[in-house]
């Protein structure tokens, strides 16, 4: 089972990521935090229901990292915008047996959060990066509950990809709610939002 998490806006710079989110939605970003890890950091909105965005980019001020940072962003070129989605899953070895191209199993903690990722060893998510990044939190009081929300609703997220049916048939039966969509097209996200003021989309 697969259930969306939160989506992530890339940039090449943390100030270009959130620029973007903010210019885009209407609303200030919060506060993040770093992933020492990965050599990343980010800043982070709640959406309802339950959801977040984050904005993150490679931090300048990191050390030398093992091997490749995970959402690709080693190879993240132009503009900042809308580049992964991150599905919860309940049981990783479960996840991972369904799906092996999602990566290798990485344990993580920040603060009092404690979490597993799934990252591929170049970093490279599969379908040129449009596959959801997996993740399974080991606390009951998810990021996406504990984040005040910003106003808005988020709509619907829409996967586009020149192979989108292969990917709906390989995700769709996993998929829980009816937040993606899969439409075949050039390779890139979309997401809608609904607020005081109307729709917004990035």
């Amino acid at each position: 089972m697969l259930i969306l998490d939160h989506i992530a806006v890339l940039g090449k710079t943390l100030a270009e990521a959130q620029s973007h989110v903010e210019q885009a939605l209407g609303v200030p970003m919060g506060p993040g935090g770093e992933h020492a890890r990965y050599g990343t950091h980010n800043r982070l909105i709640g959406l309802d229901p339950a959801l977040y965005l984050e904005a993150i980019a490679i931090d300048p001020t990191a050390g030398p990292v093992e091997g490749a940072r995970w959402f690709g962003l080693d190879q993240f070129q132009g503009a900042a915008r809308l580049d992964k989605w991150i599905c919860r899953v309940p049981d990783m070895d479960a996840a991972l047996k369904a799906l092996p191209m999602a990566g290798q199993k990485v344990a993580l903690a920040r603060g009092d959060l404690r979490w597993t990722m799934a990252v591929p060893e170049d970093g490279m998510l599969p379908f040129d990066g449009m596959f959801p990044a997996l993740i399974e939190w080991h606390t009951d009081n998810l990021p996406g509950q504990r984040l005040p929300s910003c106003g808005l609703r988020f709509d619907q997220l829409t996967v586009s990809h020149p192979q989108a049916d292969e990917m709906q048939a390989l995700l769709g039966p996993l998929l829980q709610g009816d937040w993606v969509h899969f439409e075949t097209g050039p390779v890139g996200l979309s997401a809608v939002f609904q607020g005081p003021e109307g729709a917004r989309a990035l």
